[in-house]
């Protein structure tokens, strides 16, 4: 005993310290190591998912058996059931659901610089003159041409882009142009030499509209002598607005998705306490049925033991012909079923050794630790000698008060409500109104140009390069500004009532649920209750029994050695007292099971257990494993 002692503290002296400087690897993605420039361009990693036991697990093992206290189980179950590993991943995933939220809905798509080929500004050079007239040349590419940005289509209003988007274009090109009419270009083949430079930002308001700021710059050289300036540069700078009046208008409706993603975020912490509540209750329940189960074992061995060694007493009384060889037919009978019952209780044990592995483990009997390992719980179950239940209506007070899926519910049921307001915007007309206000300059290298008899030279103010012409941008010396609305509507609207429709409806199915759970944890509670009382009586009556039936089989069994008796007599109390015995251990299962259930009812399993919600989210305990003496070494 001392032995087992001392060889039990040098194992927690050495196990245990490495168990608490544990430290599991981190689930969430990492962002890469770069300065936060250019961090938004790369991808952050996930690490791969985590499959490694914690070192409690192996530590625990000795002899090949797994002594098991309750308190290590669930310490197990945190730091290792998949399950609950699953639910991890849930806090990352929220989060970036968030930022994806804070981004705003649907990025346009970038422009292509193939429609920026041979582009010029109106009025620069040749064919800027030919756009600027209305004039349209075969074969020519005067104007620009405007690409379209791709789009998705969601139910109900979109929320603007809300990241700053910045798009930069340069295109260079080279043409060559027939001239079916010289006379504007006073050349058959118009040679040209392009330079598109196009930068913009756009930025979308959380009320519902956007702005963008856009400069161009058209760079021109080209063969034809008509030209006043020639090479020339067009820059230009302008600021456009454009803002929803109805459809898509105001705070609540575009900021719905960050406020519902927000909510996500909160309840995926709900949504894990629910899972660790009911992996908890499972491990419980499945530790408690293995402790029983050793002591149906215990009982059905010492019953196939005594059946055995009766069998041979009744032999040895025939042979010396104090019993008849009829008695042993029935003790043999006997000695074969308590041997049968024996080994269906070895195999229900078996079993749930395996199932509760499966709990503890990530790798499940595949791990080497646990394949060939025996489970020892070593906490039996204690029926306390009263429940002091405190009134139905205080535990469904606290069910639902603690119950942490209800409150998830009603935080579902709200996020419903806000995503709502988007179809409920969509059944609005679409009203915009837009305004913008652009400076465009214009400057190259002045030449005459005789026209007639007479000699054109350019004006002063647009002889230079590039300076002069941003100058005429900033001085505003060419303004232009715009102002309007549009107002679009589907008769008859049919799509967005229906959409609308639908969501109020399934909102209402989804209030109507949750008031039917709210009402079933009253029924659960009661039932509960009553079943905890049920099992405690029932408990206390198969404690009795058994007491009887020992007295019985006792009686018996000295009456049969005393030749008042028959074999028959003596197995039929051995019999009931067998089963006596297992009603017991049932007994003490259902009362477990019952408080178990309660506990998880009203919400008080994790207290209960003391379960830290920070270990668990973690995955690490730092409570160090303190193990009774097994109970083979009493």
């Amino acid at each position: 005993m001392n032995a087992l002692r001392i060889s039990l503290a040098v194992w927690l002296a050495v196990v245990s310290p490495a168990s608490l400087g544990w430290a599991q690897q981190a689930i969430a993605p990492a962002p890469a190591s770069l300065p936060s420039l250019f961090r938004p361009y790369f991808p952050a990693e996930v690490a791969p998912v985590r499959l490694a036991n914690s070192p409690r697990l192996a530590g625990l093992v000795r002899g090949g058996t797994l002594y098991l206290s309750a308190q290590d189980a669930v310490a197990l179950a945190l730091e290792n059931n998949i399950d609950i590993e699953i639910v991890r991943y849930n806090y990352p995933l929220m989060d970036w659901n968030l930022t994806r939220a804070e981004a705003g809905g649907l990025l346009p798509g970038v422009p292509s610089n193939a429609s920026q080929a041979g582009t010029v500004a109106s009025g620069q050079g040749v064919l800027g003159s030919q756009q600027a007239a209305g004039v349209s040349i075969p074969g020519s590419s005067s104007g620009r041409t405007q690409s379209t940005n791709a789009s998705v289509s969601q139910v109900g209003t979109v929320t603007q882009t809300l990241d700053p988007l910045v798009q930069e274009s340069s295109t260079f090109s080279h043409t060559t142009t027939v001239e079916p009419d010289s006379q504007q270009s006073i050349t058959p083949v118009l040679v040209s030499g392009s330079r598109v430079s196009s930068l913009s930002l756009q930025q979308g308001l959380l009320t519902g509209g956007s702005f963008t700021l856009n400069y161009s710059d058209h760079y021109l050289n080209e063969n034809s002598p008509t030209d006043l300036l020639n090479p020339s540069s067009a820059p230009s700078l302008s600021l456009s607005l454009q803002h929803n009046l109805l459809q898509g208008f105001g705070l609540a409706v575009n900021g719905r998705t960050i406020k519902v993603a927000r909510m996500n975020r909160d309840t995926s912490d709900l949504s894990f306490q629910t899972t660790v509540s009911g992996v908890i209750a499972q491990v419980l329940n499945l530790y408690y049925s293995l402790a029983a189960s050793y002591e149906d074992l215990s009982a059905k061995r010492s019953a196939a033991e005594t059946a055995a060694a009766f069998l041979a007493d009744v032999k040895e009384r025939v042979s010396v012909g104090t019993s008849a060889p009829s008695e042993t037919i029935a003790a043999e009978s006997q000695a074969v079923s308590t041997e049968q019952a024996r080994m269906d209780s070895e195999t229900t044990l078996q079993q749930q050794e395996i199932q509760l592995k499966n709990l503890l483990s990530r790798t499940g009997t595949a791990d080497p630790v646990l394949r060939n390992a025996r489970i020892l719980p070593v906490d039996p179950i204690r029926i306390p000698e009263s429940d002091d239940l405190p009134p139905v209506e205080e535990l469904v007070r606290r069910a639902l008060a603690n119950r942490t899926d209800l409150a998830s519910e009603r935080e579902n049921e709200a996020a419903s409500a806000l995503n709502n307001l988007g179809t409920k915007s969509a059944v609005l007309p679409t009203g915009v109104v837009f305004a913008s206000i652009s400076q465009t300059g214009l400057a190259g290298a002045g030449k005459a140009v005789g026209v007639g008899p007479a000699e054109v030279t350019p004006p002063g103010t647009l002889v230079g390069g590039i300076g002069t012409a941003l100058g005429q941008v900033f001085r505003r010396d060419y303004p232009s500004e715009s102002l309007g609305a549009a107002y679009f509507t589907p008769l008859r609207n049919r799509q967005a009532l229906g959409d609308y429709a639908i969501d109020q409806l399934t909102l209402r199915q989804t209030q109507l649920s949750d008031r039917k759970d709210v009402n079933q944890v009253q029924v659960d509670v009661a039932n509960y209750v009553i079943a905890l009382r049920q099992a405690r009586a029932r408990y206390e009556a198969t404690v009795r029994a058994r007491i009887l039936q020992e007295d019985l089989y006792k009686g018996e069994r000295r009456r049969f050695e005393l030749g008042t008796s028959i074999a028959y007599n003596v197995n039929q109390q051995q019999r009931d007292l067998v089963a006596a015995q297992s009603s017991e251990v049932a007994a003490r299962v259902a009362y477990i099971t019952a408080r178990v259930a309660l506990e998880q009812t009203t919400g008080e399993l994790l207290s209960a257990n003391h379960v830290s919600l920070a270990e668990a989210r973690e995955g690490k305990v730092s409570r160090q494993s303190v193990i009774p003496e097994p109970p083979s070494a009493k």
